[in-house]
């Protein structure tokens, strides 16, 4: 478990920028000339994928620990 949350850590802290943004939205925001709101947009599409991703990993969590606890109250039964 330790060596988990030590890879989950270090996968945070060296991850690279990322532009998420579809092909026609940026050529859209860029064709404007103003950066600021590609960046904006760029920013909000981010913000809104972190959300699936903690969602997929709380119900992974959640089996993770139904499991672990079955194994043990099984071995404490036996």
């Amino acid at each position: 478990m330790n060596r988990i949350l030590i890879i989950c850590i270090v996968l945070v802290l060296v991850s690279l920028p990322v532009e998420a943004q579809c092909a026609m939205c940026r050529a859209v925001l860029e064709s404007e000339g103003d950066t600021s709101m590609a960046q904006g947009v760029n920013n909000g599409i981010v913000y809104l994928m972190i959300f699936p991703y903690l969602l997929v990993g709380g119900v992974v969590f959640a089996v993770y620990k139904t499991i672990k606890k079955s194994k043990q109250h099984k071995n404490s039964t036996e």
